[in-house]
């Protein structure tokens, strides 16, 4: 698919694609507190921290569960001990009504126990007797920092007839989305797509953390665009506060092309939430 020839088969509205995001959240001390500025039945999911192991999130889902929040939580593979431990992390979140998952490998460098890889824990789920509408994996724009292409590729086309979705890493730039998008398509894999997207918050936590997470060419989109220069005036014009605005304009024209198949966002919080929520009902 060429990306010169791009061009929407139907335009959707800035508006249309912010109406029911995604929110993912970390599991802190402050994740109550966040997820009370969220609109009723919000779906937020909930990420998977080296430093607090999986029961931290695993905790917070099943609150967010029985305050009436649709919960997806990652689980993260390298974190879940073996089959029994993973049956016990099933029985818990269909206890509660959760039926989506998202399944990353996880960023251990080590795996705690045998499953080295998000594919392997998929076929040990595909064996238990509880099962999910919906599965998420992971997909990267950017690529991966510690593995090429052409690896992530495999793992995806192994992963893709075990998942009904795929979600991103957050990336700046929907160009770069759109054309891996279109290359995810070529190589023969169909899920639908949700886009991770930054929420509102100031730029030295976003480009921190954007840099820890590897994402180092949104950081270069973010400074490209009229040059240093360009990159001051729009740091002072938002008052040192980065709004994912263009990108979501730049992706909301080909959100109904089923080509591209996108099927919503999914907005990195960073647990920042009062301040992206503000801005998304802004937008709508």
């Amino acid at each position: 698919m060429a990306s010169e020839a791009r061009s929407p088969a139907r335009g959707s509205s800035p508006s249309d694609l912010l109406a029911s995001p995604r929110f993912e959240l970390m599991p802190f001390d402050s994740f109550d507190d966040e997820i009370a500025h969220l609109p009723d039945g919000a779906t937020i999911t909930i990420t998977a921290s080296p430093q607090l192991e999986l029961e931290a999130t695993i905790d917070a889902a099943e609150r967010a569960a029985e305050q009436g929040y649709e919960v997806v939580p990652h689980v993260s593979a390298r974190y879940v001990r073996g089959p029994e431990h993973l049956a016990e992390i099933c029985e818990r979140l269909t206890a509660v009504g959760i039926d989506d998952i998202f399944v990353p490998g996880g960023d251990r460098e080590e795996p705690i126990g045998e499953f080295e890889s998000a594919y392997d824990m998929l076929l040990a789920l595909d064996d238990l007797e509880y099962e999910f509408e919906e599965i998420g994996i992971t997909g990267y724009p950017e690529g991966h920092e510690f593995i090429d292409d052409e690896t992530l590729a495999e793992a995806m086309k192994k992963k893709a007839p075990y998942a009904t979705y795929i979600a991103t890493q957050l990336c700046y730039d929907p160009d770069t989305i759109l054309e891996w998008i279109e290359t995810v398509r070529d190589r023969g894999v169909d899920l639908p797509v949700e886009v991770g997207i930054p929420g509102v918050m100031k730029y030295e936590k976003l480009l921190s953390i954007s840099q820890k997470v590897g994402v180092g060419d949104s950081v270069r989109f973010l400074k490209k665009t009229t040059g240093i220069v360009g990159f001051v005036k729009q740091f002072i014009g938002s008052r040192g506060r980065y709004r994912p605005d263009e990108l979501v304009d730049g992706l909301a024209p080909y959100a109904d092309d089923p080509t591209y198949n996108i099927r919503g966002l999914h907005v990195y919080t960073f647990n920042q939430v009062p301040d992206t929520e503000a801005w998304r009902t802004e937008r709508i």
